[in-house]
């Protein structure tokens, strides 16, 4: 350790010969020197206010400076100092004590170093595994999207294959229209028109045969209207606009159950009558199409049609008691040109209801499309059920067992 003695001004009187050995010059060449000669440069601002505050106190004072030696080899060193109480008035002196702390110093610059380093491999371990996330989240979203194109085209080739399939229903609805309109229609007016012949030239000759031309005449006129009046309705009911969707599925059921032999229970409350006029017409095809598959597919013997009133809409439900089928093949390729489901599914969602099928052996087939009543809300208050029994008595779909079911 070495030690120095100093004024006011830095000036070293006295200097022991470690001091001087750590200085690198001899002691008669450092006494009488400023010790500021021997302090680097950047540290004589701070070596100076070290100064100045051991001669305005009488604390001891510490600081950490780096020293040059005689051959300018800088080395850090610990000054501890205070004043020292001389006996003459001037000059004031201090005693100051030095210490070598390079090797700390070093070993604190490797640590700081050290920890840069630590805190810089932990920044890019950080990114490291940011990236690899980021990379992983992009895989993700590559897959991702290769699925939803996938399914995109799926899509494409269903549209695809359902467009070609309406384009054939409405090609053999055309061809339909146009035998039923020659079959029906041109025949009876070419019989009108045979018998107003017949009847020309009998009035002449004939005035009895008149009568019975006339009311042969007038019997094919009526047919006609008759025919053309069910064509008509076939294509759409004037009953659905002028008086309701109840009586409209009321007449339909009854004449439909008339035709096939089925015993069908209709049941409605009033409140459906709040619907507009589309989701109105939606209920009755709906109908339609689902007591058609019931006719062509089921083999059942009752059937139900139940409109009931649920939270925010109404809920047309339509079950039979005939065979079951297995929903989970309404997405395959064997179905796909099947488009009564899928007509009453889009005929349902298109005014924002939802749509689903259950079926399951010993317990039938029930038809749900529940529709929302628009901002209005529902008019009638209460249920107001009316009842329709058509073609007899009879449960509906046989309850009961555990049904499969799928929401379309």
């Amino acid at each position: 350790m070495g030690y120095f003695s100093l004024d006011e001004q830095g000036l070293v009187h006295e200097v022991n010969l470690t001091g001087a050995a750590l200085l690198g010059t001899e002691r008669s060449r450092i006494a009488g020197r400023r010790f500021q000669l021997f302090v680097a440069p950047q540290c004589r601002p701070a070596f100076n206010v070290f100064l100045e505050g051991i001669f305005a106190g009488h604390e001891k004072r510490g600081c950490e400076v780096s020293l040059m030696s005689a051959d300018h080899a800088a080395f850090w060193a610990d000054l501890q100092a205070m004043s020292a109480v001389s006996r003459r008035a001037a000059p004031q002196m201090c005693l100051m004590a030095i210490v070598d702390i390079t090797a700390r110093k070093q070993a604190e610059e490797a640590q700081r170093r050290i920890d840069i380093l630590g805190a810089t491999n932990r920044k890019l371990q950080g990114e490291i595994i940011r990236r690899q996330a980021v990379e992983l989240s992009l895989r993700k979203s590559e897959q991702r999207a290769h699925q939803l194109l996938g399914h995109s085209r799926h899509l494409q080739n269903k549209l695809r294959q359902m467009s070609h399939q309406i384009l054939l229903v409405q090609e053999n609805q055309r061809k339909e229209i146009s035998r039923e309109l020659h079959d029906e229609i041109s025949q009876l007016l070419l019989s009108i028109n045979v018998h107003l012949a017949i009847f020309d030239s009998n009035a002449a000759n004939n005035p009895q045969s008149i009568r019975r031309s006339i009311t042969r005449v007038r019997w094919l006129v009526e047919k006609s209207v008759r025919v053309v009046h069910d064509f008509a309705r076939e294509l759409r009911p004037p009953m659905l606009d002028d008086l309701g969707l109840i009586p409209a599925l009321d007449t339909y059921i009854a004449e439909f159950s008339k035709r096939k032999g089925l015993k069908i229970q209709f049941t409605a409350f009033n409140g459906v009558e709040a619907f507009e006029g589309d989701k109105r017409t939606v209920l009755y095809r709906v109908t339609q199409e689902a007591l058609a598959n019931v006719a062509k597919h089921a083999r059942a013997s009752v059937v139900k049609v139940l409109i009931i009133k649920v939270r925010g809409g109404a809920c047309l439900e339509i079950s039979d008691n005939g065979k079951a089928f297995d929903i989970g093949r309404l997405s395959s390729a064997e179905w796909g040109d099947r488009l009564g489901l899928t007509g009453m599914r889009e005929r349902v969602e298109m005014v924002g209801g939802r749509f689903s099928v259950e079926s399951a052996s010993g317990s039938g087939t029930t038809i749900r499309a529940v529709l929302p009543f628009g901002k209005g809300g529902l008019q009638a208050k209460g249920s107001d059920p009316r009842h329709s029994s058509v073609g007899g008595g009879g449960g509906g779909a046989v309850k009961g067992g555990r049904a499969a079911r799928i929401t379309l």
